[in-house]
């Protein structure tokens, strides 16, 4: 009887604890709010005493939302799913209505969407065209970046969600901002629809789905920015449902979208795919294809500003690149460097997705079955996270969807930490990128100092 009163004051504690974690989130958020209040005269709060600010807080969200995964797992603190959604949902709604204070591309999917509703291809002329000049407003184009020399970069699966949802705001008669901020949260919600049936079909209680929805990034990003990479990480949840399924086909037609959302989603196919099973690789690059035909009649013009974009980042050249940042403390990093530093990743890359393909047991739909293809994907998702390590908070989300399956504290860390990326807006301080890469690699290193075993199988098992 004793145990099982201890066992009852700890799940006590423990469903106390996690409400603790859920208000303090939500009090914060209301705090940050007040942070990025906005400025007469200027969208955003710049990079300045506001941002630092932000980022102080994002970082006491991040603690306790790494406490609250922590209680979540270890103490099993039975609460329920109403109560882990209600939280998420709070958070977001509390956001959800103010201006976007860290970045302005939200406004650039609201006028790609304008254009499209006029019939004209959006990766035909840049904002400061005059034959787009009929489009502008007061509330939208004064605020899209690089509007005066970029083409779009978003590729055609995006621009059809941005047409698709522009539509329905100016059906409902929303504001542009709002309207398509809940249009982004519609996609967040098909992603957790999509988290909590792979769960189940990995025998995992639903309550898991609070390490995507409580993590605040998702929240400051999505609700509060809108970013579009909450449309790449619905297309993503619901190949992976498919893919748990054994429904190939669909499983490469979701993932294909993906890829034309946000192109990085392509690393995850080897994950998704059964070795000699042919639907998904012809589904997934016919999507491809066919999502692209609508908008060739501007022939390679079709990538807009990517190839602009890589220059501007600096991965390119190499300077945009974290490893290769540390190395230039060395010694200095020839451009020549970059090309064969971006080949070699994408072999190991490649390399990594053949040894997950080959080395794959052929299992049934069932709980196997979801937590192997969960784990390579969070196995080449931070793969490639680490090794091209985006400057970017909105792009380390979509680890945190097999992370629901398999919680590998270095993935949770990554992404919660990705905050820290704001404080370095040049991307010329290896600092921020160090506090939020080298823990991680630390806790790899630890998990697997933990696991090896103390003694050798052989020497154990030889008479003394």
């Amino acid at each position: 009887m004793g145990w099982m009163l201890r066992y009852r004051m700890t799940q006590t504690w423990a469903r106390r604890a996690l409400i603790f974690c859920a208000v303090a989130l939500i009090a914060l958020d209301f705090v940050g709010l007040y942070i990025g209040r906005p400025v007469p005269g200027r969208i955003g709060i710049g990079y300045g005493e506001a941002l630092t600010q932000f980022v102080i807080l994002g970082c006491v969200q991040g603690v306790i939302y790494l406490a609250a995964i922590g209680i979540l797992l270890r103490c099993r603190p039975g609460v329920s799913l109403a109560f882990i959604l209600g939280t998420a949902i709070l958070l977001r709604l509390i956001v959800v209505g103010t201006a976007p204070f860290l970045s302005t591309d939200i406004y650039r999917y609201i006028w790609d969407g304008w254009v499209q509703a006029a019939g004209i291809n959006p990766f035909r002329y840049i904002p400061d065209d005059p034959h787009l000049a009929f489009l502008r407003d007061a509330a939208v184009f004064p605020h899209i970046n690089r509007a005066d020399y970029a083409h779009t970069i978003y590729p055609p699966a995006a621009q059809i969600c941005f047409l698709v949802s522009s539509a329905l705001v100016k059906f409902l008669h929303l504001p542009p901002v709002l309207g398509m901020k809940l249009a982004i949260l519609g996609f967040e919600a098909g992603a957790v629809w999509a988290m909590l049936l792979v769960l189940d079909s990995a025998g995992l209680p639903r309550s898991r789905i609070m390490i995507y929805a409580w993590n605040p990034v998702t929240i400051w990003e999505f609700a509060s920015s809108g970013h579009v990479d909450a449309i790449t990480i619905c297309a993503i949840a619901l190949a992976l449902l498919a893919a748990c399924r054994a429904r190939h086909a669909m499983a490469g037609i979701l993932l294909g979208a993906a890829v034309v959302t946000k192109f990085l989603p392509l690393v995850l196919a080897p994950a998704l795919w059964r070795r000699w099973e042919w639907k998904l690789p012809v589904a997934l690059f016919a999507t491809m294809i066919i999502l692209y035909l609508p908008y060739l009649s501007v022939g390679w013009s079709v990538f807009g500003f990517l190839g602009g974009y890589t220059a501007q980042e600096g991965i390119n050249n190499g300077h945009g690149v974290y490893v290769l940042d540390l190395i230039g403390l060395v010694t200095p990093v020839p451009p020549l460097a970059a090309k064969l530093y971006l080949g070699a990743l994408g072999l190991l890359l490649v390399g990594a997705g053949m040894m997950i393909v080959f080395r794959q047991r052929m299992l049934p739909p069932g709980p196997a079955l979801t937590r192997q293809i969960a784990g390579a994907a969070l196995l080449l998702g931070c793969l490639l996270m680490a090794g091209l390590g985006p400057h970017y908070p909105w792009y380390y989300p979509f680890l945190l969807l097999p992370a629901c399956v398999v919680p590998a504290p270095a993935a949770l860390y990554i992404v919660t930490a990705s905050v820290l990326l704001y404080l370095n807006p040049d991307h010329d301080d290896p600092l921020w990128p160090a506090m939020m890469f080298g823990p991680a690699v630390l806790l790899v290193l630890g998990q697997l100092f933990l696991r090896r075993p103390a003694v050798s199988p052989r020497r154990a098992g030889a008479s003394p």
